[in-house]
């Protein structure tokens, strides 16, 4: 290192981290200890930051992804090495699939015993190869070779996780250099660097061409991403979408970034999208994409004549995103912008404003959306309202909607709780649900909710999970009451992995290994999660009727305490209007039908 930047002061290398963080402006750190991340948790000792402690490290990653949704900036996981970091790894990766920031610093065996088979080493097949594991997934996995190089490793990790399409970094920190000397100097020098760097634009020429295009346009639409919550581009897209009255479908991970309630939100695409919702985006033809990677389940496996038909004589794209590589990934596009969509959507409306002052006008259309939003939910009117137990799951999701406030924040799992609530829920304030898109992690739901509620303790915080999903990791309760963090887990609980057992069901005429034994008379789930909760020091409840849900919630709600409400529910399948091809289940050729299960 340059002599330059040294002064001869020098200082152990784990309290000038934690001051590093601190100045940084991290307020908690996520984690697990282990031998080789201790030195690191003693030196937050009596400092600003709080260590949020967990029973296995999967639950320390969904609840700094959770954190770092609600606070959109880079949250810290602090991991231990080996078995700590490959169970941080599903976590992590979940984080990664779905562009959330995070910065990942693993303790590593002692340096000078590199591939001598220390304790807990990963060397199989190289030296010093910890790091190696997270390389498919992260932004970028560092190996610090020489303290001295942290510093400078660190400013560059958490610019990094926040910049650009943004997610996790992975920083592999041998423990002896957490108890090295080293220059004070060298901290120095990184922190007077910029906390955020700033981010692309729109030109107002490309701004005029996609403004003159959809102005032009018979039936356009714009079909919005998570990209939109990561830009928290939520006002700027809605003053865009009001000028030009454009209707608004959205992806899984864009469901919300545009209040459901808004008269020109159209709805879910896809496999689980609304009918109108995919008969709309396949007749348009000019779509605008913001921030979405026009995946899979939201394309109905790519296949013309579902969702889209982009390309050639089909609809004309118009793609922005913050990422080149998303932009005709997988459709052509017209026009291709590399910008953050808070800044693009704020030219767009500006320049909307100077070439339509009064705006573009399509007459009927609201009206005609709310009436096809109308006819969906007069179809669920039925089971909305069923005093049937075990309960209807859409009955749950209409109990729950009047219950929870509007600016509450859902965190949603896998199955029922994710693709009946991206379709039939609605989302009153933009940002409040956090939903594992990606990689669809079971078991995301119920610590990422504990997450979100350390960075927003004002805010009343619901965990919508399955009894598969809430059946991964109920230590989760224990963080949950050693935080003081009082969420509501609502368990959708059909005594089995409802969305694979129908599946398996209706194509295979059987469940195995896919349903849960019952208690030894039969009538009820197993484990009983109430109880569990109260071991734990959470308040339990299980639900013994349909009619016993809604005040239950409205008590949780009210109590301020940690609550884990059991429901038992009937595995209805989510409807369904578009295509997913699953070899050998669905057949691309039509023989396969649609999916009718969830």
């Amino acid at each position: 290192m340059d002599g330059a930047f040294r002064s001869g002061k020098t200082d152990l290398m784990a309290p000038q981290l934690v001051r590093y963080l601190e100045a940084r402006g991290v307020r908690h750190i996520f984690g697990l200890c282990g031998h080789t991340n201790i030195a690191v948790l003693s030196a937050m000792a009596n400092t600003s930051l709080r260590f949020i402690n967990v029973r296995h490290e999967q639950i320390s990653a969904h609840a700094a992804d959770g954190y770092a949704r609600v606070t959109g900036r880079a949250s810290v996981l602090l991991s231990h090495l080996s078995p700590g970091l490959t169970n941080a790894a599903t976590g992590v990766a979940n984080a990664a699939l779905d562009c959330i920031p995070m910065v990942v610093i693993a303790g590593d065996v002692p340096s000078y015993y590199y591939g001598k088979h220390p304790h807990q080493e990963v060397n199989l097949h190289a030296d010093a190869s910890q790091y190696e594991i997270y390389r498919p997934f992260v932004k970028r996995a560092w190996r610090v070779d020489t303290p001295d190089l942290l510093p400078e490793i660190l400013e560059k990790a958490f610019t990094l996780a926040e910049s650009g399409q943004p997610g996790p970094v992975l920083v592999n920190v041998p423990m002896d250099f957490f108890s090295a000397q080293i220059d004070v100097a060298l901290w120095d020098r990184v922190s007077g660097g910029p906390r955020a760097l700033a981010k692309p634009s729109l030109d107002d020429e490309t701004a005029r061409q996609i403004v003159a295009h959809l102005a032009d346009a018979k039936a356009p639409v714009i079909h919005v991403g998570g990209g939109i919550a990561l830009a928290q581009a939520y006002d700027e897209l809605r003053a865009f979408v009001d000028h030009m009255q454009i209707p608004v479908s959205h992806s899984l991970m864009g469901k919300g970034v545009l209040a459901d309630d808004h008269p020109l939100t159209l709805g879910m695409t896809g496999f689980w999208g609304m009918k109108f919702t995919n008969e709309t985006t396949l007749a348009a033809d000019w779509i605008l994409a913001l921030g979405t990677r026009f995946k899979e389940a939201d394309c109905s496996s790519w296949y013309p004549g579902y969702t889209f038909n982009i390309g050639g004589d089909g609809s004309k794209l118009i793609h922005i995103d913050i990422e080149p590589q998303e932009i005709g990934r997988n459709y052509p596009a017209e026009i291709g912008a590399v910008a953050d969509l808070k800044a693009a959507l704020r030219v767009l409306t500006r320049v909307a404003r100077e070439m339509l002052p009064q705006g573009r006008k399509t007459p009927g259309l609201a009206e005609k959306i709310a009436a096809e939003r109308a006819e969906f939910a007069a179809q669920n009117i039925e089971m909305q309202s069923s005093d049937a137990f075990p309960m209807m799951p859409e009955r749950i999701l209409a109990d729950l909607r009047a219950a929870m406030p509007d600016d509450a924040i859902l965190t949603s799992d896998v199955g029922w709780n994710k693709n009946g609530v991206a379709q039939q829920f609605d989302i009153l304030t933009p940002g409040s649900i956090l939903i594992p898109g990606g990689f669809a992690t079971m078991g995301f739901g119920p610590p990422a909710a504990v997450g979100a509620k350390i960075a927003a303790p004002e805010r009343v915080v619901i965990s919508l999970v399955g009894d598969g999903g809430f059946g991964q990791n109920p230590a989760v309760l224990a963080t949950a009451v050693a935080e003081n963090a009082p969420v509501i887990w609502v368990i959708m609980n059909n005594n089995a992995y409802g969305t694979i057992a129908g599946l398996q069901k209706a194509n295979y005429g059987l469940t195995h290994g896919t349903t849960f034994p019952r208690a030894a008379d039969g009538t009820e789930q197993t484990p009983d999660y109430a109880a569990i909760a109260r071991a734990y020091g959470c308040d339990g409840v299980r639900i013994r009727s349909a009619a016993e849900f809604r005040p239950a919630l409205e008590a949780a709600i009210a109590s301020g305490r940690p609550t884990v409400i059991d429901v038992a529910m009937i595995n209805n399948p989510t409807p369904t209007s578009g295509h997913w091809n699953i070899l050998d289940i669905y057949s691309p050729d039509g023989t396969g039908g649609h999916a009718t299960t969830d």
